[in-house]
């Protein structure tokens, strides 16, 4: 991954971390500075124009090179991931180059400056023990760094198949604090893995309550149901007695129009009762009247 991206500073050792947070992605910020502090970080070769480094990320090792050419930042990366305008490693790098040249442009401003710092030199004593040629140096670093690659390619296969680490070499220096970060990367991968399975178990418990919860939400979904239904047929039946009621009502005042109509005939009945009454009594006097006048008739 390769980007490009402006910057006014005129040496890479200005480039602080503030500067670098501000123009990148705050969580790539953040886990550049923990590569940083867990030393992942390797500078190759480096001076304020140009740096090549190594970092050991969480899948495999990636070589990087920042450059500061005409007022822009160009960062490379061998990794694939998408974060702009600079990828996590890059961004470790810059921070550690920045903590690495610190110290060495107080030494400068102290000597005379140089192109790119310089180890200091032991001064000349016949006493002393010879000092190691350059090419035996060379050599050693050499079969150390061999040694390393051939321990790395079957530990990055045995951290991406979950497997355990095959054993070391006994390297010191550097190299001993990067197996020691990938041993860590792998104790970390095998401590994800656990909390990976608790939550996979955690989840599944949480998938089998929810399994049940439907099943009491169903449960529930078709008690409403009869209960609507019910409620339905309840509703038909209460208008069918409002129905029947105000019939009723209308047959009980029709029956009391007539009971009205009835006590007007009765009284009117037994008006003229009394009235016949009268008559016959009437009628029997004018009889008893008659019989005595026949009686007294024959006796003349």
């Amino acid at each position: 991954m390769r980007n490009k991206i402006p910057c006014s500073a005129e040496r890479l050792s200005l480039l602080d971390p503030p500067m670098i947070q501000a123009v990148v992605d705050r969580n790539a910020f953040h886990i550049g500075n923990q590569y940083l502090s867990e030393n992942r970080v390797r500078i190759v070769e480096a001076d304020d124009a140009q740096i090549s480094s190594a970092v050991i990320g969480n899948s495999g090792l990636y070589e990087q090179t920042i450059r500061l050419k005409e007022g822009h930042l160009i960062s490379k990366c061998s990794c694939a991931l998408p974060e702009e305008p600079m990828c996590r490693h890059c961004i470790a790098v810059l921070l550690e180059y920045h903590r690495w040249a610190q110290p060495r442009h107080g030494q400068q401003k102290k000597a005379k400056p140089s192109a790119a710092p310089q180890p200091a030199q032991a001064s000349p004593n016949r006493d002393s023990a010879p000092a190691p040629s350059p090419a035996s140096m060379i050599d050693m670093k050499l079969g150390e760094v061999m040694a390393f690659i051939e321990w790395l390619q079957p530990a990055i296969k045995a951290l991406e198949r979950g497997l355990p680490l095959p054993d070391s070499p006994k390297l010191g220096g550097d190299l001993a604090s990067w197996i020691q970060a990938i041993r860590n990367l792998e104790e970390r991968r095998r401590e994800n893995e656990e909390v990976r399975i608790n939550l996979e178990s955690d989840m599944r418990d949480r998938e089998a309550y929810v399994g049940r919860l439907t099943q009491q939400v169903q449960a529930s979904m078709e008690e409403i149901k009869a209960a609507q239904a019910s409620s339905q047929l309840l509703q038909q039946e209460l208008i069918a007695c409002k129905e029947i009621l105000a019939k009723v009502s209308k047959v009980a005042s029709e029956v009391g129009s007539y009971d009205s109509q009835l006590k007007s005939i009765a009284g009117e009945v037994m008006s003229k009762g009394s009235q016949l009454d009268k008559l016959a009594h009437s009628f029997g006097e004018v009889s008893t009247a008659l019989k005595a006048l026949a009686k007294t008739s024959a006796i003349s």
